[in-house]
């Protein structure tokens, strides 16, 4: 029976040589446990992931990016040209904003324990969940370099009403706060709420000037980091209700440190760097 064997440098190039000499690639463990079994050779998960990580692989969750199509990636690609040299004091004075669901029991974090064999059930091991999440709450906020701004819950529907009745209420005020220069420009999503002939209209009888916005680009709008942060420090606290998580919500939005919307702000043309040099595909913003 001819014998497989497996190279010392295993697992970096990952390939086994045949004793006629000619060599056969496998890309992942799999393909390996699979190659080495019909040999009959048993090598433990642990041992392969060992060697990967002397090689400086590791197992990681993959990153959840929006789905780009050709005309999205062009849109995209096109915005971050056409911005790149734009100055300093257009993003400084851009009013930047977004919605988003925070969920009352939800997998919004990520949790970890440490336990024995046999213990996984235990309670003290173990998260309990509630149908449906428990509820949850739908919240617009904005921010500009100067801090942040209003931040609105959303109760029931959202529909194009509801989001104009937000920007009156949310958003003369934010800028005023602000002190944003008369030249200021409202950012928003191509959400059909937004863009709607009702929506359109209003801004235009209100005056808004809104910036011109690629559609599936969240990696383009620095409201996402704060987003990020924000689901976290909220979950921190625990709350047991849905009336206690818009309270949080509240505070917790309320708290963002001043600095780190100026950081995110003054580094926007780094975000458009990026996106070029990606061309136009994911990034890490």
């Amino acid at each position: 029976m001819e014998q497989w064997r497996t190279f010392q440098n295993y697992p970096k190039s990952t390939v086994t040589t045949h004793p006629g000499g000619h060599k056969r690639p496998h890309n992942n463990i799999q393909r390996t446990q699979a190659s080495l079994a019909s040999v009959k050779v048993s090598v433990h998960d642990s041992t392969i992931r060992k060697r990967l990580g002397k090689n400086g692989l590791h197992g990681r969750a993959p990153r959840q990016k929006p789905l780009l199509i050709k005309k999205n990636i062009k849109a995209y690609l096109s915005f971050a040209r056409k911005h790149l040299d734009d100055p300093q004091d257009l993003w400084d004075n851009t009013l930047w904003t977004d919605e988003i669901k925070i969920l009352l029991f939800g997998r919004s974090v990520s949790h970890y324990v440490w336990c024995k064999s046999n213990t996984a059930f235990q309670k003290k091991n173990i998260i309990p969940t509630v149908k449906y999440g428990g509820g949850s709450v739908m919240v617009w906020g904005c921010f500009a370099a100067s801090g942040p701004g209003r931040l609105a819950v959303i109760n029931g529907t959202m529909n194009s009403a509801v989001y104009q009745k937000i920007l009156k209420e949310n958003v003369r005020p934010s800028v005023c706060d602000f002190k944003l220069k008369r030249t200021w420009v409202l950012q928003q999503d191509n959400d059909p709420k937004h863009t709607s002939k009702s929506t359109s209209e209003w801004l235009k009888k209100n005056k808004m000037k809104t910036l011109e916005w690629p559609s599936q680009s969240p990696d383009l709008n620095p409201i996402e980091m704060l987003w990020h942060d924000f689901k976290k420090v909220v979950h921190v606290r625990k709350p047991s209700n849905v009336a206690e998580l818009q309270q949080f919500c509240k505070d917790e939005w309320a708290k963002i440190p001043l600095q780190r919307c100026n950081r995110l702000i003054a580094s926007y043309r780094k975000c458009l760097i990026a996106v070029v040099a990606a061309k136009g595909g994911p990034t890490s913003y």
